[in-house]
């Protein structure tokens, strides 16, 4: 049988702006997840170009992508990624103790009570409930001060209640920090709080809307 190329993204072109937000949302399957992939450069694009504050993806090799990850970039998942064995401040210290730098727990001590657990230090992540992780997530996401952040679905496994505290922090602590924001959701209300939104389908772009507000 012959082989079948699988174009998962076409014609895809944006750029962002330090301090400035963008929500990325679309039906399943859309390739929404794939630009994050892309952009972080976790995955290898066929053809393009991906810079990432001013340097081009595709002439690092892995180790440096890992390295310029680990100074330039923040992730909060939908499945809130927290280790298991360590409690929430030993996760929030995490990217800066793989950058070989001390002396952060004071700082990971005053993320932990914007985002309202500094009474939840030692506990590990079985021991919070899933808004109370992803706010661990959040912290840990601002540790290392990131110059943009990647957000995929950061809400979907939380319910109403919970999520919409959750979005407040996300965009607080972004705007406090001048970070660039890159959201991937499914929540249009989300979406909404962007300073503009990317709508996919099939791979490609088919509308974009800047919005006033932050």
């Amino acid at each position: 049988m012959p082989d079948h190329e699988l174009t998962v993204l076409e014609k895809i072109d944006f750029s962002l702006d330090q301090g400035e937000s963008l929500a990325i949302v679309g039906p399943s399957g859309s390739g929404k997840t794939t630009i994050l992939g892309l952009c972080a450069g976790l995955d290898d694009a066929t053809s393009g170009s991906i810079e990432l504050d001013g340097i081009k993806m595709e002439d690092l090799d892995q180790d440096q992508r890992a390295a310029l990850r680990n100074q330039r970039v923040g992730f909060v998942f939908q499945s809130f990624q927290l280790i298991p064995t360590l409690t929430a401040i030993e996760n929030v210290l995490v990217p800066l103790e793989l950058r070989g730098q001390s002396g952060g727990r004071e700082k990971a001590q005053k993320l932990l009570a914007e985002v309202g657990l500094e009474n939840r230090l030692h506990h590990y992540p079985l021991q919070l409930s899933g808004g109370e992780q992803q706010r661990v997530a959040l912290a840990r996401a601002f540790i290392h001060e990131p110059k943009i952040l990647f957000a995929d679905e950061p809400t979907g496994n939380l319910d109403a209640g919970t999520s919409g505290p959750i979005v407040e922090m996300l965009f607080r602590l972004n705007q406090e920090a001048g970070t660039s924001l890159v959201l991937v959701t499914h929540d249009l209300e989300l979406a909404s709080r962007a300073h503009r939104v990317i709508t996919m389908s099939a791979g490609t772009i088919i509308s974009e809307q800047v919005h006033d507000k932050v």
